[in-house]
């Protein structure tokens, strides 16, 4: 018999109590593979240190980590007193990942960057762990939805960081030309966006600056908040940061 004959004699053959062949398992990982590499050039495409390769790595291994769980063990099962619970390896998949997925957070500033990463890698795994335990239309379904919400909701997300942004105003005007009760008037109901004001006179007692914050405030109102602010008199500028 030939090696080419003796391996496709191995390949068939059935193993564990779903009868599956070692093809099929080949199969599994490649598929896990394919979801992971979607999701991974979506990541791949905003620059990440997580993209393609790493979520193509997480897919395929646990879907082996399921494999394993399931069927890994079969040949003892038939001894006595032997018990396994097939979900426990594959469970641990699921604390595991996030010691990857906490690789890929850091924090700029006050801005905690690669949540959504993170996030990402870990339904990652969920999806090998469902290629590796046959529900094929489960993770293709999970894969849709996934790259739906990376893509397709970002604009939306973008739209509400934007409508929820603090800005800040400088003003340098007159010694108290414009304290909180004259913005408070000028600005009139746009100044319920207003989240703080500070008024620091200068060294030499000629001017004062003006530090105003103004959160959830739309591009247009913002604009009419600066010339509103600007036409008050005494006020030397107003700068939007």
């Amino acid at each position: 018999m030939h090696l080419g004959q003796i391996l496709d004699s191995l390949a068939q053959a059935p193993v564990g109590p779903g009868a599956l062949t070692q093809w099929e398992f080949v199969l599994r990982l490649f598929i896990a593979a394919i979801l992971g590499s979607l999701i991974g050039i979506e990541r791949e495409r905003l620059a990440w240190a997580a993209g393609l390769r790493t979520h193509m790595l997480v897919s395929v291994g646990s879907c082996l980590v399921m494999i394993v769980s399931a069927f890994g063990f079969a040949d003892i099962l038939g001894g006595q007193n032997i018990v396994l619970d097939p979900s426990r390896i594959a469970a641990q998949v699921v604390s595991g990942i996030g010691f990857v997925g906490a690789g890929c957070i850091l924090l700029r500033g006050e801005i905690v960057r690669g949540l959504t990463t993170a996030a990402s890698l870990w339904t990652v795994a969920a999806i090998g762990l469902a290629v590796g335990g046959g529900l094929y239309i489960g993770a293709t379904a999970a894969t849709l939805i996934v790259l739906i919400i990376l893509a397709g909701v970002k604009p939306l997300e973008e739209w509400l960081q934007h409508r929820n942004e603090v800005h800040q105003l400088d003003i340098f005007a007159a010694p108290r030309a414009l304290s909180y009760d004259v913005v408070r008037d000028t600005l009139g109901y746009r100044s319920t966006r207003m989240v703080s004001f500070v008024s620091v006179p200068s060294e030499d007692g000629a001017s004062d600056q003006i530090q105003i914050r103004l959160h959830r405030m739309p591009a247009a109102d913002l604009r009419e908040v600066v010339r509103l602010l600007a036409a008050v008199p005494d006020v030397r500028s107003v700068t939007s940061v």
